[in-house]
C-alpha cells in the first residue's frame, strides 16, 4: 500500500539523504565559527567555501560571485533594495504583474521611500513581452527583475531574450530563479543576468538557506549590517550546516539534471494527457510547453469555487497538492492575483489546482494520483454536470517537444 504521495514540490522539497549525510558533521562536531582563525574555524571555512563554488558551478557562475543568504526571499530583497540604495537615487525597478511576493512586496517596499514601480503585463500564458519591456526602458531604469519561472503556473520566462535586451540599455537585471534552478538548465553568462536569486529548499535541500548571485563589478549596498561577513553584503554568523546542504543539493541537482527533467516531464506530460481523457472539463493554466518540467496548473470548468474542497478530498485520500503559491495558501478562496493579470475572469482564478513533482516521485505514485483525482472531481458539487463538456478541453493530450 502506498505511502502519502507529496505532489507539492513548488512549495518545498523533501531533504535528500545525502545532503542531510553532507550536513550530518556541521550539525554536531565540527561546530566551529567560519570567521575564526583556529582549526575549528577553518574547517567551517573550507566547508562554506567548497559549498560556494559547488552552487556557483549549478548556475555556471565564478564561486566568488556567490553570495549566502538566509532564504530567497532576502536575495531578492537584497538585489532590489541593494541596487536601488548603490545607485543613490530614489530609482525605477521594472517587474511583471506576476512576480512572487518576495520581489512585489519589495517593491511595495521601496515605492513608499519614492522609487518609481513599473509591472509590465504579461499574456494568457504569463509571459512577458519583450515589446513591453522596450517600452518601460526608454526611461531610465535601475533594475529589471523577472522570474525565470513562475511559482504558480509553471511557465518558463524568455529570460535570455529579456535579458540581452535589458543589458543593451545599460541597465542591471535580476531574475528570482528559485523554481527553476536544478530544474532547468541555468547559465548566468549565457542568459546576461547580473543578479539572481536561489533557495536550497526548492532543489532537495535545507530550508533556511539562499543565495544570491552577483556578478563582478556590480554595486550593492548591504541590508543586513554587522561583522562583514559575504564580503560585507550579508553580515551575521554563517550557518554553515545549511550552506553545507546548500552545497550538496546544488551538486546533486547538476549532475542529475538532464535525466530528471526527462523523467518528470514524462510524468506531467502523462498526467496532462489523462487529464484531458478522464476529465474533459479539465483546462490548463500557463504555457503548454514553456514550462517547468515536474509541474502542471489546471482548473475544472465550473467547478472554480470547489477547490478548496478538492484540495481537502485529495489530502484525505494521501494526496499532497496546493491551490498555488504556499504564501498565499490561506488566501485560497480568493481569486489568485497572477491568474487574474493573464486575464482569467474572477470565477476561473479561483479554480487553480497545482501539482508540482519532485525527486522522489514515482510511476506508481503518479498512476495512484490518476486513480483518486477523477472520484474526487465527481464529488464536487456540479461533477457529473461538467463531466461530460469535452468542447472545453485546454490540455491536450500531446507528446512533448
Amino acid at each position: 500500500m502506498l505511502s502519502r504521495i507529496y505532489f507539492d514540490h513548488s512549495a518545498t522539497t523533501p531533504l535528500d539523504p545525502r545532503v542531510l549525510a553532507a550536513m550530518g558533521p556541521f550539525l554536531g562536531g565540527a561546530f566551529g565559527n567560519p570567521s575564526s582563525l583556529h582549526h575549528e574555524g577553518r574547517v567551517a571555512h573550507e566547508a562554506i567555501e567548497t559549498a560556494r563554488a559547488q552552487v556557483a558551478a549549478l548556475i555556471g557562475a565564478e564561486p566568488d560571485e556567490i553570495i549566502f543568504t538566509g532564504s530567497g526571499t532576502e536575495a531578492d530583497n537584497l538585489a532590489l533594495i541593494g541596487a536601488v540604495r548603490a545607485s543613490g537615487k530614489p530609482g525605477h525597478v521594472v517587474t511583471s504583474s506576476i512576480e512572487h511576493a518576495a520581489i512585489l512586496e519589495t517593491c511595495r517596499f521601496l515605492a513608499e521611500s519614492g522609487t518609481k514601480i513599473t509591472r509590465l503585463p504579461v499574456d494568457a500564458h504569463g509571459l512577458v513581452g519583450p515589446e513591453s519591456l522596450l517600452h518601460a526602458l526608454q526611461s531610465h531604469v535601475t533594475i529589471v527583475s523577472i522570474m525565470a519561472a513562475s511559482n504558480v503556473v509553471g511557465t518558463l520566462q524568455p529570460i535570455e531574450e529579456l535579458a540581452h535586451l535589458t543589458k543593451l540599455h545599460g541597465v542591471l537585471f535580476h531574475t528570482d530563479a528559485v523554481q527553476a534552478a536544478g530544474k532547468i538548465t541555468l547559465d548566468v553568462n549565457r542568459l546576461h543576468v547580473d543578479l539572481l536569486s536561489l533557495s536550497a529548499h526548492k532543489l532537495h535541500g535545507p530550508k533556511g538557506i539562499g543565495a544570491l548571485y552577483v556578478r563582478k563589478g556590480v554595486s550593492l549596498s548591504p541590508i543586513v549590517f554587522g561583522g562583514g561577513q559575504e564580503r560585507g553584503l550579508r553580515s551575521a554568523t554563517e550557518n554553515v550546516a545549511g550552506i553545507v546542504g546548500f552545497g550538496a543539493a546544488a551538486e546533486i541537482a547538476r549532475e542529475e539534471l538532464a535525466s530528471e527533467a526527462t523523467r518528470l516531464a514524462g510524468f506531467r506530460e502523462h498526467i496532462a494527457a489523462e487529464l484531458a481523457r478522464t476529465l474533459p472539463h479539465s483546462y490548463l493554466f500557463g504555457h503548454r510547453s514553456k514550462r517547468l518540467p515536474g509541474h502542471l496548473s489546471f482548473g475544472f470548468r465550473g467547478q472554480e469555487r470547489e477547490v478548496g474542497r478538492l484540495l481537502a478530498a485529495l489530502d484525505a485520500a494521501g494526496v499532497a497538492v496546493s491551490a498555488g503559491s504556499a504564501c498565499s495558501a490561506h488566501h485560497s478562496g480568493e481569486p489568485s492575483g497572477v491568474l487574474l493579470a493573464m486575464g482569467y475572469d474572477s470565477e476561473r482564478a479561483r479554480g487553480l489546482l497545482r501539482v508540482s513533482l519532485g525527486r522522489f516521485n514515482t510511476q506508481q505514485e503518479v498512476d495512484h494520483f490518476l486513480e483518486i483525482l477523477p472520484r474526487a472531481v465527481a464529488g464536487l458539487n456540479g461533477g457529473a454536470r461538467h463531466s461530460q463538456v469535452s468542447q472545453s478541453v485546454d490540455v491536450p493530450a500531446v507528446a512533448l517537444a
